[in-house]
C-alpha cells in the first residue's frame, strides 16, 4: 500500500515548488491588454527584475524558456563568423556551446569535467594566447543544473581583466537566479541569461536578458538579431506590445509579479540567499553521512563548488529505483541524473530551489532515507541528525 496520497512534492530542478499565492494570482480572467492595469503591473517588473540581478542596468522579458533566453542572448550578442570561448562544466554549459556554435560562431571549448569548478589560470592562459582579441563572449554557467558545479563568477572577471581581455562575460544564471549570490553590475558581468521556472517560482514561460550598456554598445551591429529576439526593441519599447512583439505573456507576467513581491519586497534577496545556502548545507550533511556506510556521494567534493539551488548525488546503481520508490510510496519526486558520464542509474538530483523551507527540506530527507532502508541500499546512519544540526544552526 502507498503512502504517497496527499499534495505530492516535485523535488526536481525546474519547474520548482509554485506558491499558491502565485497560481492565485494567475487565476483570473484575461486582461485589457491595450491600457490600463497590466500596464502598470508590468512596469513594476522591471526595477525589481533588476534589483533580483543586482544592477542599474537593462532588461529584457521574452516568452520562452532557458534555450529561448539563450537564444535571445546569443542572437544578440553575436554575428555569425564570431569567436567565443566556452567554460563548460556540466550539460547545460555544454548545450549553450552547442546552440551557439549552430547560428555560425566559433566556439573555443576548454571543458572542466563534470565534478570541478572552472579554473580561472586556464581561463587566464586561454585569453592571454588569443593575442589578437578575435574572442568576443566568454560564456560561463554560474550552477549547471545538470552537474550541479557552482563557478566563481568574480575569479573568472579577475582572469579576463588580468590579461587586459576586452571580450564580453556572459553568464547563464538559469538555476542559480535568487538562489546563490550575483552581482551583476559589481562583478562586471555584461550579459545576464535567467527563466521563470526555477528560483523565481513562476511556471516556466518567461526567458529574460540582462544586459549593459557595454554588451549594447559592442554587439549594436550583430547579424543574428532578429526582429523577435531583438533586446532593444524589447528594452527599451516605445508601445506595451513591443516588450513582447507582440501579445503579452498576460498570466505569466501577474504569476511573476506576485513571486517577486515575496522575494524582493517580503522575504528580500539576500534572505533568500541565506536560507537556499542552510537548506543546501543541510541535504550535503545528510548526504555525507550515508555515505559513510555505502555507495552514496556527492558529486561536487569542494563544498565552495557546489550550488545552492541543486545537488548532484552518487548512488551507485540503485537510483533509479529509489527514484520510484519515493515517488510511488511517498509522493515524493527526485530529479534524474542528466549528463554525468556514469550510468544514469548512478545519478539522481535533489532540488532546493525557491519556494522551499526547513519542513519540505527535512521531509525530503526522510522520505530518502526510508527509500533506502525498504531497498536495503547499504548507507551510513545519523543523516536525519546532521541535517537537523545544520537547520538547528540557522
Amino acid at each position: 500500500m502507498s503512502l504517497a496520497r496527499g499534495r505530492p512534492y516535485l523535488a526536481i530542478p525546474g519547474p520548482s515548488v509554485m506558491p499558491d499565492r502565485v497560481l492565485n494570482a494567475m487565476h483570473r480572467p484575461a486582461p485589457d491588454i491595450y491600457a490600463g492595469a497590466l500596464h502598470e503591473m508590468t512596469a513594476s517588473l522591471f526595477p525589481d527584475l533588476r534589483a533580483i540581478a543586482r544592477t542599474g542596468q537593462h532588461v529584457a522579458i521574452y516568452i520562452a524558456n532557458g534555450h529561448g533566453a539563450w537564444e535571445a542572448a546569443n542572437t544578440n550578442l553575436f554575428s555569425r563568423g564570431d569567436r567565443a570561448l566556452s567554460l563548460v562544466t556540466g550539460a547545460f554549459g555544454a548545450s549553450w556551446a552547442n546552440a551557439v556554435e549552430r547560428l555560425g560562431v566559433r566556439v573555443d571549448r576548454i571543458d572542466f569535467g563534470r565534478s570541478a569548478a572552472v579554473d580561472p589560470g586556464r581561463v587566464e592562459q586561454a585569453l592571454a594566447a588569443d593575442r589578437g582579441h578575435e574572442i568576443k563572449v566568454v560564456l560561463l554557467t554560474q550552477v549547471d543544473t545538470a552537474s550541479t558545479v557552482r563557478n566563481d563568477v568574480v575569479a573568472i572577471r579577475a582572469a579576463m581583466d588580468a590579461v587586459r581581455h576586452p571580450a564580453l562575460l556572459a553568464v547563464d544564471c538559469i538555476a542559480s537566479l535568487a538562489c546563490d549570490p550575483f552581482e551583476m553590475d559589481l562583478w562586471g558581468v555584461d550579459v545576464m541569461v535567467g527563466a521563470s521556472q526555477k528560483g523565481l517560482m513562476t511556471p516556466p514561460g518567461l526567458g529574460f536578458v540582462w544586459f549593459s550598456d557595454r554588451a549594447l554598445e559592442r554587439c549594436k551591429g550583430s547579424d543574428l538579431r532578429t526582429p523577435y529576439w531583438d533586446w532593444t526593441r524589447r528594452a527599451f519599447a516605445d508601445e506595451y506590445w513591443e516588450n513582447f512583439c507582440g501579445t503579452a505573456p498576460t498570466h505569466h507576467l501577474y504569476g511573476l509579479r506576485e513571486a517577486l513581491t515575496m522575494i524582493v519586497h517580503e522575504e528580500g534577496l539576500e534572505a533568500a540567499w541565506h536560507r537556499h545556502r542552510t537548506l543546501a548545507r543541510a541535504i550535503w550533511a545528510a548526504v555525507e553521512a550515508w555515505g559513510q556506510g555505502g555507495d552514496i556521494a556527492l558529486n561536487i567534493a569542494d563544498p565552495l563548488a557546489r550550488g545552492h539551488s541543486v545537488t548532484s548525488v552518487r548512488l551507485g546503481g540503485a537510483a533509479t529505483r529509489l527514484r520510484a520508490w519515493c515517488a510511488e510510496q511517498a509522493g515524493v519526486t527526485l530529479g534524474i541524473g542528466l549528463g554525468m558520464e556514469d550510468a544514469s542509474d548512478d545519478w539522481l538530483r535533489i532540488a532546493h530551489m525557491g519556494h522551499v523551507n526547513a519542513h519540505m527540506t527535512l521531509g525530503v530527507l526522510s522520505v530518502i532515507e526510508s527509500g533506502l532502508a525498504a531497498l536495503g541500499v547499504p548507507h551510513g546512519a545519523g543523516a536525519l541528525d546532521a541535517a537537523v544540526a545544520v537547520i538547528a544552526a540557522g
